[in-house]
């Protein structure tokens, strides 16, 4: 026991609790007689210890690790998802306190709201509060979703979010890792499952369809949440992003001429063709249209001024990954533009388009 001990950095005392309240006990046995713990228990002590650094309680960990429906892999895959969420805050609080630091060093006045918005414990619930403000479901993409879904009766929404495009007329379940945007689903809205794409806690072909709306960059591993779609559902319908084509940046004026560090945001993303290999997917093409009333990353291609308001930003996730400092300059940069008619000049084709193709596809298996 002291040698685990030493090994996993806490106190005997904590092994003693743990085998007390029967949450690790020590089953083997060494050639001496005295209780020692096997390759399982060092495996579950592990998770146990996993857990409780992420903050969760005793009885909390016992639910999880007891579990029989999950193996080792799938506690990992959970643990991972769990970090990502953490590491997500801490980059939100980050990218707070360099935007605080900026405005006193040009000697702006922070108030007591706004500093308490920025760092306090309301940061990464009004970072999510943003999403039912701008990310609401367009109908335009969602008929093109729908039809996608068939007549599918019962559905899975995998990385589901506040529930933009859930369809209503459906038994939907919803699953979600992030308890902030769990928080954030409406009244009434489908049951929702705290779980990570990459194990779903569903047997196999439990669903009609599995689907999963602009969610899979999110995750550690896009394609083993792919597959876990694929398992459960006999059809699967996901909105994702294309970076096969070359040149795939230029696409997009944005990413072109402001905020080229978007192409090191999805350096370890899949490319399209391997997430339809993942499920056996055709693609299909998903236009943009100029009113876009999801205020997702492209949406306002025809509406640069958008780009300028902070709300707008916060509501898009590729904005805090590409840091502060590519965000402020990209915004600068973009503000003089419009200031001096240059982007108008620079991009005067897009004003009579009503839809553009700036490379989100829907997979569909």
């Amino acid at each position: 026991m002291g040698h685990v001990a030493e090994l996993a950095g806490v106190s005997v005392r904590t092994l003693h609790h743990y085998d007390q309240v029967g949450l690790v006990r020590p089953s083997a046995r060494t050639a001496a007689g005295y209780r020692a713990y096997s390759a399982g228990d060092v495996e579950r002590l592990r998770e146990v210890l996993a857990y409780r650094r992420l903050g969760f309680g005793l009885r909390e960990v016992a639910e999880l690790v007891g579990d029989p429906a999950t193996d080792t892999v799938a506690h990992l895959r959970r643990l991972r998802a769990l970090v990502l969420e953490r590491r997500d805050r801490a980059d939100a609080v980050v990218a707070a306190i360099d935007r605080e630091l900026a405005a006193r060093a040009k000697g702006v006045k922070v108030t007591p709201e706004e500093q308490l918005g920025m760092l306090g414990a309301r940061l990464y619930d009004t970072i999510g509060g943003a999403y039912p403000a701008t990310r609401r479901t367009d109908p335009r993409i969602a008929a093109q979703i729908r039809e996608a879904l068939g007549d599918a009766r019962t559905v899975l929404n995998v990385g589901a979010g506040t529930g933009s495009y859930e369809p209503a007329d459906r038994e939907v379940t919803a699953v979600e890792p992030s308890a902030v945007m769990r928080a954030q689903r409406p009244a009434g809205a489908a049951p929702c499952v705290a779980a990570a794409a990459e194990s779903l806690p569903f047997r196999d072909g439990a669903f009609d369809v599995a689907m999963a709306v602009s969610t899979v960059h999110h995750w550690g591993d896009p394609l083993a949440g792919l597959r876990e779609m694929r398992r459960v559902a006999r059809r699967v319908v996901v909105l994702t992003f294309d970076t096969d084509e070359p040149g795939w940046q230029d696409r997009f004026w944005l990413t072109r001429d402001y905020l080229p560090e978007f192409a090191s945001v999805l350096a370890d993303f899949p490319p399209l063709a391997a997430m339809a290999g993942a499920i056996g997917a055709r693609a299909e093409p998903v236009p943009v249209p100029w009113d876009c009333a999801d205020g997702l990353f492209e949406a306002y291609w025809r509406r640069p001024e958008a780009y300028l308001e902070e709300r707008v930003r916060r509501a898009v996730s590729v904005w805090t990954k590409v840091g502060p400092e590519a965000e402020q300059r990209a915004v600068r940069s973009l503000g003089a533009d419009l200031g001096s008619g240059r982007w108008a000049e620079r991009n005067s084709a897009l004003a009579g388009l009503g839809a553009a193709d700036l490379g989100l596809r829907l997979l569909v298996a």
